[in-house]
């Protein structure tokens, strides 16, 4: 008897190494990378499609196809989503403290910083008599 596709081993394994490489697209929007929900999500279904695959391979060897690259792509998988982990929720949270910062309603040192045209603007030509609102914020590089 001819053996069937093991689909959910497969599409388990595709979906895993997809919510590893679909966080350089997530990234591009604040919702999805502040906290990685999508690829998550994304990892979570090729994590249960994965086990889904594993036990047809092994409960019913007979009827799926599956024991040799099953454990195989469960172990590329789960190390996708250690690296991911650590990449995601380590690594991209290690900003330095901003103990040097000014603080709210602390003047600011005097600096000069080009324009969105390049040319060179200081802070006291701004200010010039008034008050000046600085906002900073942490963009995505």
């Amino acid at each position: 008897m001819k053996r069937k596709w093991n689909w959910a081993l497969w599409a388990g394994f595709v979906c895993a190494v997809a919510g590893f490489i679909s966080y350089k697209f997530f990234i591009q929007f604040p919702i999805t990378r502040d906290f990685p929900w999508a690829n998550l999500t994304i990892f979570a279904i090729g994590g249960i499609l994965l086990v889904l695959g594993l036990v047809r391979a092994f409960g019913r060897p007979q009827l799926y196809r599956g024991k040799v690259f099953g454990p195989i792509f469960a172990m590329i998988a789960l190390s996708a989503f250690a690296f991911f982990a650590y990449i995601a929720f380590y690594l991209l949270r290690q900003v330095p403290p901003s103990t040097g910062a000014p603080r709210v309603g602390q003047k600011a040192p005097a600096f000069t910083l080009p324009d969105q045209n390049g040319k060179p603007t200081a802070l006291a030509d701004l200010v010039s008599g008034r008050a000046a609102l600085l906002i900073f914020y942490r963009g995505h590089w």
